[in-house]
Protein backbone atom coordinates (compact mmCIF):
# COMPACT_ATOMS: atom_id res chain seq x y z
CA UNK A 1 0.00 0.00 0.00
CA UNK A 2 1.43 3.31 -0.95
CA UNK A 3 -0.28 6.47 -0.15
CA UNK A 4 0.10 9.59 -3.14
CA UNK A 5 1.65 12.10 -0.93
CA UNK A 6 4.67 12.05 1.32
CA UNK A 7 4.14 12.83 4.93
CA UNK A 8 7.51 12.63 5.67
CA UNK A 9 9.02 15.60 3.14
CA UNK A 10 5.55 17.45 3.59
CA UNK A 11 5.65 17.62 7.57
CA UNK A 12 9.13 17.45 9.12
CA UNK A 13 11.88 20.05 9.41
CA UNK A 14 11.28 23.82 9.29
CA UNK A 15 10.15 26.19 7.27
CA UNK A 16 10.27 30.58 6.88
CA UNK A 17 8.19 31.71 9.16
CA UNK A 18 4.43 32.86 7.38
CA UNK A 19 3.59 36.32 7.45
CA UNK A 20 0.86 35.50 9.72
CA UNK A 21 3.03 33.89 12.56
CA UNK A 22 5.82 36.44 12.61
CA UNK A 23 7.26 38.04 15.05
CA UNK A 24 9.58 41.36 16.01
CA UNK A 25 12.98 39.14 16.52
CA UNK A 26 14.65 41.96 17.86
CA UNK A 27 12.13 42.28 20.69
CA UNK A 28 12.81 38.68 21.13
CA UNK A 29 15.73 38.50 21.68
CA UNK A 30 16.16 41.47 24.08
CA UNK A 31 13.68 39.44 26.02
CA UNK A 32 16.19 35.88 26.15
CA UNK A 33 19.05 38.45 27.32
CA UNK A 34 17.17 39.45 30.09
CA UNK A 35 15.44 36.01 30.63
CA UNK A 36 17.67 32.95 29.67
CA UNK A 37 20.64 32.08 31.49
CA UNK A 38 23.54 32.00 29.31
CA UNK A 39 21.83 33.55 25.90
CA UNK A 40 23.95 34.31 23.49
CA UNK A 41 22.23 36.15 19.82
CA UNK A 42 22.12 36.75 17.68
CA UNK A 43 18.62 34.29 17.38
CA UNK A 44 17.31 32.94 14.06
CA UNK A 45 14.29 31.74 13.39
CA UNK A 46 12.39 28.95 11.45
CA UNK A 47 9.01 27.73 12.07
CA UNK A 48 8.21 23.81 12.11
CA UNK A 49 5.88 22.61 9.37
CA UNK A 50 4.17 20.02 11.15
CA UNK A 51 1.79 21.21 13.96
CA UNK A 52 -1.67 23.00 13.69
CA UNK A 53 -2.40 24.27 16.85
CA UNK A 54 0.31 26.26 18.75
CA UNK A 55 2.40 27.59 16.54
CA UNK A 56 6.04 26.28 16.99
CA UNK A 57 9.88 27.65 16.27
CA UNK A 58 13.32 26.87 16.31
CA UNK A 59 15.69 29.37 17.76
CA UNK A 60 19.40 28.66 16.27
CA UNK A 61 21.48 31.07 18.81
CA UNK A 62 25.04 31.33 18.88
CA UNK A 63 24.30 29.55 22.76
CA UNK A 64 22.63 26.74 21.22
CA UNK A 65 19.36 25.98 19.36
CA UNK A 66 15.66 26.22 21.32
CA UNK A 67 11.90 25.28 20.91
CA UNK A 68 9.46 27.95 21.38
CA UNK A 69 5.91 27.18 21.52
CA UNK A 70 3.20 30.12 21.49
CA UNK A 71 -0.42 31.06 21.15
CA UNK A 72 -1.55 31.62 17.73
CA UNK A 73 -2.54 35.11 17.26
CA UNK A 74 -6.29 36.56 16.68
CA UNK A 75 -9.47 35.55 18.34
CA UNK A 76 -9.22 32.05 20.05
CA UNK A 77 -11.62 29.56 20.79
CA UNK A 78 -12.44 29.34 24.70
CA UNK A 79 -9.72 27.22 26.61
CA UNK A 80 -7.70 26.36 23.27
CA UNK A 81 -4.31 26.98 23.23
CA UNK A 82 -3.00 26.44 26.55
CA UNK A 83 0.41 27.21 26.86
CA UNK A 84 0.66 27.85 30.32
CA UNK A 85 -0.98 24.30 31.09
CA UNK A 86 1.33 22.76 28.23
CA UNK A 87 4.61 24.54 30.19
CA UNK A 88 3.48 23.23 33.71
CA UNK A 89 2.30 19.57 33.06
CA UNK A 90 6.27 19.51 31.05
CA UNK A 91 8.00 21.31 33.90
CA UNK A 92 6.47 18.66 36.21
CA UNK A 93 6.79 15.25 34.38
CA UNK A 94 10.82 16.39 33.57
CA UNK A 95 11.35 16.46 36.77
CA UNK A 96 9.53 13.60 37.72
CA UNK A 97 11.81 12.40 34.74
CA UNK A 98 9.35 11.75 32.14
CA UNK A 99 10.42 11.99 28.76
CA UNK A 100 9.88 15.75 27.93
CA UNK A 101 12.04 18.23 26.66
CA UNK A 102 13.18 20.67 28.98
CA UNK A 103 11.44 23.51 29.57
CA UNK A 104 13.01 27.15 30.20
CA UNK A 105 10.73 29.79 31.27
CA UNK A 106 7.16 30.75 30.61
CA UNK A 107 6.31 34.38 29.39
CA UNK A 108 2.57 35.49 30.00
CA UNK A 109 3.25 38.92 28.69
CA UNK A 110 1.68 39.67 24.81
CA UNK A 111 3.46 42.51 24.42
CA UNK A 112 7.39 40.59 23.50
CA UNK A 113 6.12 38.46 20.26
CA UNK A 114 2.08 39.30 20.64
CA UNK A 115 1.03 36.19 22.61
CA UNK A 116 2.12 34.06 25.31
CA UNK A 117 4.82 31.87 25.00
CA UNK A 118 7.21 29.34 26.55
CA UNK A 119 10.99 27.72 25.93
CA UNK A 120 12.05 24.86 25.96
CA UNK A 121 15.63 22.86 25.41
CA UNK A 122 15.76 21.38 21.79
CA UNK A 123 15.81 17.48 21.63
CA UNK A 124 17.67 16.14 19.01
CA UNK A 125 16.59 12.92 17.57
CA UNK A 126 13.71 11.40 14.55
CA UNK A 127 10.11 12.62 13.84
CA UNK A 128 8.29 10.04 12.01
CA UNK A 129 5.26 11.07 10.27
CA UNK A 130 3.92 8.22 8.94
CA UNK A 131 2.43 5.83 11.58
CA UNK A 132 3.97 2.99 10.77
CA UNK A 133 7.60 4.17 10.80
CA UNK A 134 9.06 3.66 7.40
CA UNK A 135 12.78 2.59 7.34
CA UNK A 136 12.69 0.52 10.29
CA UNK A 137 13.90 -3.49 10.16
CA UNK A 138 11.69 -5.29 11.54
CA UNK A 139 12.99 -5.51 14.97
CA UNK A 140 13.44 -1.42 14.97
CA UNK A 141 9.60 -1.27 14.73
CA UNK A 142 9.05 -3.76 16.98
CA UNK A 143 11.18 -2.14 19.65
CA UNK A 144 9.63 1.53 18.58
CA UNK A 145 6.10 0.07 18.76
CA UNK A 146 6.85 -1.20 22.40
CA UNK A 147 8.41 1.61 23.55
CA UNK A 148 5.51 3.61 22.32
CA UNK A 149 3.36 1.46 24.81
CA UNK A 150 5.36 1.14 27.55
CA UNK A 151 5.86 5.18 27.52
CA UNK A 152 2.03 5.84 27.48
CA UNK A 153 1.34 3.24 30.33
CA UNK A 154 3.95 4.83 32.38
CA UNK A 155 1.98 7.98 32.17
CA UNK A 156 -1.20 6.68 33.08
CA UNK A 157 0.46 5.32 36.18
CA UNK A 158 1.73 8.29 37.83
CA UNK A 159 0.75 9.34 40.88
CA UNK A 160 -0.49 12.67 40.16
CA UNK A 161 -1.53 13.99 43.45
CA UNK A 162 2.08 13.57 44.25
CA UNK A 163 3.50 15.28 41.81
CA UNK A 164 1.69 18.08 42.46
CA UNK A 165 -0.82 17.60 39.71
CA UNK A 166 -4.16 17.18 41.84
CA UNK A 167 -5.77 20.28 40.73
CA UNK A 168 -4.38 20.33 36.83
CA UNK A 169 -8.35 19.08 35.99
CA UNK A 170 -11.72 17.03 37.27
CA UNK A 171 -10.57 13.06 37.28
CA UNK A 172 -14.23 12.50 36.70
CA UNK A 173 -16.79 12.56 34.75
CA UNK A 174 -13.82 12.95 31.65
CA UNK A 175 -15.37 12.00 28.58
CA UNK A 176 -18.64 13.54 28.87
CA UNK A 177 -17.23 16.67 29.33
CA UNK A 178 -14.73 16.11 26.39
CA UNK A 179 -17.83 15.33 24.36
CA UNK A 180 -19.57 18.73 25.52
CA UNK A 181 -16.77 20.72 25.05
CA UNK A 182 -16.05 19.24 21.58
CA UNK A 183 -19.52 19.83 20.42
CA UNK A 184 -19.57 23.53 21.65
CA UNK A 185 -15.72 24.04 19.69
CA UNK A 186 -17.05 22.12 16.75
CA UNK A 187 -20.29 24.73 16.37
CA UNK A 188 -17.98 27.94 16.80
CA UNK A 189 -15.54 26.88 14.10
CA UNK A 190 -18.43 25.40 11.86
CA UNK A 191 -18.13 26.10 7.99
CA UNK A 192 -20.81 23.49 6.87
CA UNK A 193 -23.09 21.01 7.54
CA UNK A 194 -21.98 17.31 8.43
CA UNK A 195 -24.93 14.63 9.06
CA UNK A 196 -22.76 12.30 10.82
CA UNK A 197 -21.11 15.37 13.84
CA UNK A 198 -24.87 16.36 14.26
CA UNK A 199 -25.99 12.62 15.00
CA UNK A 200 -22.96 11.74 17.01
CA UNK A 201 -23.03 15.07 19.23
CA UNK A 202 -26.94 13.74 19.71
CA UNK A 203 -26.20 9.80 20.70
CA UNK A 204 -22.52 9.86 22.38
CA UNK A 205 -23.48 11.84 25.49
CA UNK A 206 -26.19 8.66 25.91
CA UNK A 207 -23.61 6.16 25.53
CA UNK A 208 -20.96 7.16 27.70
CA UNK A 209 -19.54 4.02 30.50
CA UNK A 210 -18.87 4.81 33.32
CA UNK A 211 -15.23 5.86 34.02
CA UNK A 212 -13.62 3.34 36.71
CA UNK A 213 -10.01 5.10 36.40
CA UNK A 214 -8.65 8.36 36.60
CA UNK A 215 -4.82 9.35 35.33
CA UNK A 216 -2.71 12.13 34.14
CA UNK A 217 -3.51 12.17 30.46
CA UNK A 218 -1.69 13.47 27.36
CA UNK A 219 -4.83 14.05 24.94
CA UNK A 220 -2.87 13.97 21.66
CA UNK A 221 -0.62 10.69 21.81
CA UNK A 222 0.80 9.40 18.78
CA UNK A 223 3.89 8.31 17.06
CA UNK A 224 4.08 12.09 15.15
CA UNK A 225 4.11 13.81 18.58
CA UNK A 226 7.13 11.98 19.96
CA UNK A 227 10.92 12.26 19.48
CA UNK A 228 12.44 9.25 18.64
CA UNK A 229 16.04 8.38 19.82
CA UNK A 230 18.74 9.28 16.73
CA UNK A 231 20.53 5.59 17.49
CA UNK A 232 17.98 3.21 18.77
CA UNK A 233 13.91 3.07 18.57
CA UNK A 234 13.12 4.77 22.01
CA UNK A 235 10.56 7.23 22.65
CA UNK A 236 13.34 10.84 24.03
CA UNK A 237 10.82 12.64 24.23
CA UNK A 238 6.78 13.23 24.23
CA UNK A 239 5.46 16.85 22.62
CA UNK A 240 2.62 18.45 22.03
CA UNK A 241 0.66 18.32 26.29
CA UNK A 242 -1.66 21.08 25.07
CA UNK A 243 -4.70 18.77 25.89
CA UNK A 244 -3.42 17.40 28.73
CA UNK A 245 -5.49 17.08 31.83
CA UNK A 246 -6.58 14.62 34.54
CA UNK A 247 -9.32 12.27 33.46
CA UNK A 248 -9.86 8.61 32.01
CA UNK A 249 -6.47 6.69 30.62
CA UNK A 250 -8.96 4.41 28.53
CA UNK A 251 -10.24 6.96 26.54
CA UNK A 252 -6.68 8.52 26.02
CA UNK A 253 -4.64 5.45 25.46
CA UNK A 254 -7.73 4.50 22.90
CA UNK A 255 -6.98 7.86 20.92
CA UNK A 256 -4.02 6.07 19.58
CA UNK A 257 -5.57 2.84 18.65
CA UNK A 258 -7.77 5.05 15.87
CA UNK A 259 -4.70 4.98 13.51
CA UNK A 260 -5.53 0.82 12.93
CA UNK A 261 -8.55 2.33 11.69
CA UNK A 262 -7.87 5.94 10.24
CA UNK A 263 -9.52 6.22 6.77
CA UNK A 264 -7.10 6.42 3.85
CA UNK A 265 -5.84 10.06 3.09
CA UNK A 266 -4.10 10.48 -0.68
CA UNK A 267 -3.38 14.57 0.13
CA UNK A 268 -1.40 13.89 3.25
CA UNK A 269 -3.83 16.20 5.23
CA UNK A 270 -4.92 13.58 7.91
CA UNK A 271 -2.59 11.56 10.43
CA UNK A 272 -1.47 8.91 8.44
CA UNK A 273 -3.36 5.34 9.05
CA UNK A 274 -1.87 1.79 9.68
CA UNK A 275 -4.74 0.46 8.11
CA UNK A 276 -3.37 -1.94 5.44
CA UNK A 277 0.31 -1.46 6.61
CA UNK A 278 1.33 -4.84 7.97
CA UNK A 279 2.86 -6.42 4.84
CA UNK A 280 4.75 -3.76 4.02
CA UNK A 281 5.75 -2.42 7.68
CA UNK A 282 7.36 -5.58 9.38
CA UNK A 283 6.98 -5.96 13.17
CA UNK A 284 3.72 -3.58 12.90
CA UNK A 285 1.52 -5.09 16.36
CA UNK A 286 -2.02 -5.57 15.36
CA UNK A 287 -3.83 -3.47 17.13
CA UNK A 288 -5.15 -6.12 19.53
CA UNK A 289 -1.51 -6.80 20.63
CA UNK A 290 -0.81 -3.03 21.01
CA UNK A 291 -3.58 -3.31 23.27
CA UNK A 292 -3.12 -6.62 25.12
CA UNK A 293 0.22 -5.47 25.86
CA UNK A 294 -0.90 -1.85 27.55
CA UNK A 295 -3.19 -3.83 29.06
CA UNK A 296 -0.85 -6.36 30.65
CA UNK A 297 1.52 -3.49 31.81
CA UNK A 298 -1.36 -1.72 33.55
CA UNK A 299 -2.71 -4.94 34.31
CA UNK A 300 -6.03 -4.32 33.11
CA UNK A 301 -8.05 -7.09 31.53
CA UNK A 302 -9.26 -5.75 28.90
CA UNK A 303 -11.02 -2.51 26.50
CA UNK A 304 -14.99 -3.92 27.08
CA UNK A 305 -16.10 -0.59 25.42
CA UNK A 306 -13.79 -0.14 23.06
CA UNK A 307 -16.14 0.93 20.00
CA UNK A 308 -17.39 3.52 21.83
CA UNK A 309 -14.12 4.80 22.58
CA UNK A 310 -13.12 4.51 19.17
CA UNK A 311 -16.54 6.37 18.00
CA UNK A 312 -15.56 8.61 20.77
CA UNK A 313 -11.98 9.20 19.92
CA UNK A 314 -12.95 9.86 15.82
CA UNK A 315 -15.89 12.33 16.71
CA UNK A 316 -12.96 14.00 19.28
CA UNK A 317 -10.24 14.77 16.46
CA UNK A 318 -13.13 15.43 13.29
CA UNK A 319 -14.33 18.50 16.01
CA UNK A 320 -10.53 19.53 16.28
CA UNK A 321 -9.80 18.90 12.82
CA UNK A 322 -13.20 21.48 12.27
CA UNK A 323 -10.91 23.79 14.52
CA UNK A 324 -8.05 23.76 12.09
CA UNK A 325 -11.02 24.29 9.38
CA UNK A 326 -12.07 27.27 11.17
CA UNK A 327 -8.60 28.73 10.86
CA UNK A 328 -8.03 28.37 7.50
CA UNK A 329 -11.29 30.34 7.20
CA UNK A 330 -9.92 32.72 9.66
CA UNK A 331 -6.67 33.30 8.48
CA UNK A 332 -4.68 32.18 11.28
CA UNK A 333 -3.94 28.50 10.51
CA UNK A 334 -0.84 27.25 11.92
CA UNK A 335 0.60 25.14 8.64
CA UNK A 336 0.24 25.63 4.83
CA UNK A 337 -1.25 22.35 4.29
CA UNK A 338 -4.17 22.83 7.03
CA UNK A 339 -7.27 23.37 4.56
CA UNK A 340 -5.98 19.15 3.52
CA UNK A 341 -6.62 18.87 7.13
CA UNK A 342 -9.94 20.40 7.29
CA UNK A 343 -11.05 18.01 4.45
CA UNK A 344 -10.71 15.17 7.03
CA UNK A 345 -13.35 15.97 8.75
CA UNK A 346 -16.23 14.20 6.94
CA UNK A 347 -14.31 10.69 6.77
CA UNK A 348 -13.48 10.86 10.30
CA UNK A 349 -17.04 11.81 11.11
CA UNK A 350 -18.49 8.72 9.53
CA UNK A 351 -15.82 6.50 10.90
CA UNK A 352 -16.62 7.54 14.19
CA UNK A 353 -20.40 7.00 13.37
CA UNK A 354 -19.50 3.30 12.26
CA UNK A 355 -18.04 2.71 15.11
CA UNK A 356 -21.16 4.78 17.06
CA UNK A 357 -23.52 2.17 15.67
CA UNK A 358 -20.94 -0.88 16.55
CA UNK A 359 -22.04 -0.06 20.23
CA UNK A 360 -24.44 -1.90 22.40
CA UNK A 361 -27.47 -0.85 23.68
Amino acid sequence: MSEAVDRQTLFAGTRNVGTALSFDPSKLESYLARHLEGFRGPVYIEQFKGGQSNPTYLLNCRSGRYVLRRKPPGKLLPSAHAVEREYRVTEVLHRAGFPTPRPLFLCAEADVIGTAFYLMEHVEGRIFWEPHAPGLSREERRGLFDSLNQTIARLHMLDFTALGLGDFGKPQGYVARQIKRWSQQYRASQTHTIEEMDRLMDRLPQMVPEQSQAALIHGDYRLDNCIIDSAEPRVAAVLDWELSTLGDPIADFTYQLMQWHMPADSEGGGVGSLAGRSKDAPGLPTMEEYAGNYCARRGLMGIPDLNFYLAYNFFRLAAIFQGIAGRVRDGTAANPHAELMARQVRPMAAKAWEFAEGVRA
